[in-house]
């Protein structure tokens, strides 16, 4: 036999072996796990006291195992539901609304007036009204006539735009006084109702030191300073001022119910009217009259739409920025 030969045998001789040697190890240790069940078996069957033992063990085992994925499920949805209340409570925390009930009697007037005239929630109202009259305590500038500028230039809509880039309640131009917006962390407060109420309260008090008016100051923060009319914005400003002033004082300008006229007087009656009565009478009609024809102009001068171009303010802005 080849030397080759003679080492091909000798591996599967070797191999047989250790073939063997694994298939006699395998068997004697089931054989030996046989046993040992076998015994544990046994021992359980005489001894109550370990079988009941073991069975409270093995029961014990499977039911952790049995709850430990529903605690793990109940554990989830109790972090969900406090997530998803921490989320209700923060967007509640961050809703620009209050009860208007809680305001005085004077606030809660103009809050619910200004509400049904513009449609918009008395909620958000009552906010911006708390706090128009916190700042205007502060500037020394009437509550009335802030809240009047929000409701010409925005109609209380706290996400409007103009054309020439005046945002928000105030219509403040964003672009030219993003300083003031800083201390309110950055540009995008502007479309916060109540950062644009104060941050425009601070450009009218600038405009009013500059124009060392009222009526100028007006006429700069609609950005017709070099212009020669305002378009009638200032005018619009202070009737409205002057309907919410008279709101806040309980003497709201609402058209009241109309009075039935009284009974005119007899022919008879009338012929023995005497003639200084008459004259008295005559003088109430005209003095009446006239003062419809008045309250009738001016409903209709407040009424009147602003017709500021859109270039005015672009050169306000140039101004501004030139200042």
């Amino acid at each position: 036999m080849t030397a080759p030969a003679q080492v091909d045998a000798g591996v599967r001789s070797l191999s047989a072996t250790i073939s063997r040697g694994l298939m006699t190890m395998a068997h004697n240790s089931f054989a030996l796990i046989g046993l040992v069940v076998a015994f544990c078996a046994l021992t359980l069957v005489s001894r109550d006291d370990l079988r009941h033992a073991g069975e409270a063990q093995l029961r014990s085992w499977l039911q952790a195992r049995t709850q430990a994925p529903a605690a793990d499920a109940a554990i989830a949805d109790a972090d969900v539901s406090a997530a998803d209340d921490a989320a209700m409570m923060a967007a509640v925390d961050r809703a620009t609304a209050s009860n208007p009930q809680q305001l005085p009697r004077n606030q809660a007037n103009v809050a619910y007036w200004l509400a049904k005239k513009y449609r918009v929630a008395p909620e958000p109202l009552a906010v911006l009204v708390s706090e128009a009259y916190q700042v205007g305590k502060d500037t020394k500038l009437d509550p009335t006539l802030i809240l009047a500028i929000m409701a010409v230039e925005s109609s209380f809509n706290p996400f409007a735009q103009s054309s020439v880039g005046a945002q928000g309640l105030m219509q403040v131009m964003t672009k030219i006084h993003t300083d003031k917006y800083e201390h309110f962390g950055g540009h995008f407060a502007a479309f916060d109702p109540v950062t644009n109420l104060r941050v425009g309260v601070k450009v009218l008090q600038e405009c009013i030191e500059r124009a060392g008016s009222l009526e100028g100051g007006l006429k700069y923060y609609v950005g017709a300073a070099n212009l020669p009319t305002d378009g009638g914005y200032a005018a619009k400003v202070m009737a409205e001022h002057f309907r919410i002033k008279q709101v806040a004082e309980g003497r709201s300008n609402t058209p009241k119910a109309p009075v039935a006229p009284a009974a005119k007087p007899s022919l008879s009656a009338q012929a023995d009217m005497p003639a200084a009565a008459a004259t008295v009478v005559d003088k109430a009609k005209a003095a009446s009259n006239s003062a419809a024809a008045t309250a009738a102009e001016t409903v209709a001068l407040a009424d009147k739409p602003a017709a500021l171009p859109a270039a005015a303010k672009a050169e306000a802005t140039a101004v501004a920025m030139g200042s």
